[in-house]
């Protein structure tokens, strides 16, 4: 089976690429999704999945590298922790509706593809991220992704670059 690709975004302020990067093997429980749409595409993530990381809301909006999916998506559990910025009323024990998933640092880019590239760029017109911009997790298409990686190779052309294969 071919992985997926998806597109993560954070906010570099809360965390970062060099955040999950710092967390070494262990990787980061990917989680606080509140949103119905993004929700759903993270419940179809798979052990091996690649996900583009995105910084967004930042001076410079980009897809700055990427990392693995190391775990199937499970409950999560903030949603029922009060003192958790991502407590949501509406769920119980009994009734959680968020789910979470772990990621694995990848590689960080030395040139960011920036949002600016994407929307110059043809054949990503129709990427979910440009359409629907508050999405926090979005599929990424194969010949997106070629794509993407077309675009990080030419930002990238002085130096090694190296991709997970998919």
């Amino acid at each position: 089976m071919t992985a997926a690709i998806w597109l993560l975004k954070t906010e570099p302020d809360q965390f970062s690429i060099l955040d999950l990067a710092d967390r070494g093997d262990t990787g980061e429980r990917w989680n606080g999704i509140r949103n119905y749409q993004a929700r759903n595409f993270l419940r179809t993530m798979q052990v091996g999945d690649v996900a583009l990381i995105y910084h967004s809301a930042c001076a410079v909006p980009a897809i700055v590298g990427s990392a693995w999916v190391i775990s199937a998506p499970y409950d999560d559990v903030d949603a029922i922790d009060p003192a958790s910025p991502y407590f949501d009323v509406k769920s119980s024990a009994s009734n959680l509706r968020w789910s979470a998933i772990d990621i694995q640092f990848s590689q960080r880019w030395a040139q960011p593809v920036t949002l600016a590239q994407l929307k110059a760029a043809v054949e990503l017109s129709d990427m979910l991220v440009l359409r629907q911009a508050r999405l926090s997790i979005s599929p990424v298409l194969p010949a997106q992704y070629s794509a993407i990686l077309a675009l990080a190779q030419q930002n990238e052309k002085q130096s090694t670059f190296t991709t997970p294969t998919v």
